[in-house]
């Protein structure tokens, strides 16, 4: 899957890169979306959900939660999940500053006189943040449906995201896209890493005596 996604994005960025007709018909839907009637306050309080101010103290406040129950119970390495999604969020912008200065692709419409705007830095902080914090809580001990509603949940939340960036003509949809790819393969990294951290789940009670 990491490699599927990485040449989900490597054809993407080439196509940004040579103009062809993935990017002529994203500009298309870019337009469109950012002329729909959707109410630009909302559209603009889901963009801000990408903004490090409100997504990083998120993944801290998770990160402080699981490292706390790990250590109270005893979890062997009890440090490292947090430590792997601080890591994460911290080589976003060592992955997406490089990138945007070499594509350098133009901005929307509302954007003009700027370019460096492929792949999204918002979407890219908000994937990691809110995916990160996700794959930390799948430890405590949660119900199958309560597992289902966190994956939902982060899903929707960057969904919002992008949404919102796309509608107030801050971003193309193709960069939110690719930011969505690139953060794909690095949090299915991170899923590895954290895994399922044991000491943080109920106990198994065993077979009834």
């Amino acid at each position: 899957m990491p490699a599927l996604g990485a040449l989900l994005f490597a054809l993407c960025t080439w196509q940004v890169v040579a103009g062809g007709p993935l990017r002529r018909a994203d500009e298309r839907l870019g337009r469109a979306v950012a002329g729909c009637g959707f109410p630009e306050g909302v559209a603009e309080f889901l963009a801000d959900l990408g903004n490090a101010s409100v997504a990083l103290p998120v993944l801290v406040a998770v990160i402080a939660l699981v490292t706390w129950r790990g250590r109270r119970a005893g979890a062997p390495r009890w440090w490292l999940p947090g430590a792997a999604c601080a890591l994460a969020l911290a080589a976003v912008p060592a992955l997406v500053v490089p990138l945007k200065a070499a594509v350098g692709r133009p901005g929307p419409p509302g954007m003009a006189g700027h370019d460096g705007f492929y792949p999204s830095g918002h979407t890219a902080t908000a994937a990691v943040a809110y995916g990160a914090a996700a794959l930390l809580l799948r430890a405590l001990p949660l119900s199958s449906y309560g597992r289902l509603a966190l994956l939902v949940g982060c899903a929707a939340l960057n969904l919002a995201v992008g949404f919102g960036l796309v509608r107030r003509g801050y971003h193309w949809p193709l960069d939110v896209v690719a930011s969505w790819l690139l953060c794909g393969v690095l949090l299915q990294v991170v899923a590895v890493v954290v895994g399922r951290p044991r000491g943080l789940t109920a106990p198994d009670p065993g077979p009834p005596g």
